[in-house]
């Protein structure tokens, strides 16, 4: 699986903001759920457009993006 089949950016959807695609959620709400304490079972029933392999594809994403050095530490 590679997260570029579940995620993409289009400037016309949340400004550009990566999203999973068919929906209007973007990987950062997503990330902010998790972060939140929201388990993946807590996500999938109230996001039912949500499969497994798109939150899979979040981290992903992130994991890319940190081996890219996309990400930089702020203080």
């Amino acid at each position: 699986m590679s997260w570029k089949d579940h995620i993409h950016s289009d400037p016309e959807i949340l400004v550009g903001k990566p999203v999973i695609r068919g929906t209007r959620l973007s990987v950062e709400f997503l990330l902010g759920l998790y972060k939140s304490g929201w388990a993946e079972k807590e996500i999938l029933e109230n996001y039912p457009q949500l499969k497994t392999s798109d939150l899979r594809a979040v981290f992903e994403y992130l994991q890319d993006c940190i081996h890219d050095e996309l990400m930089l530490i702020r203080a």
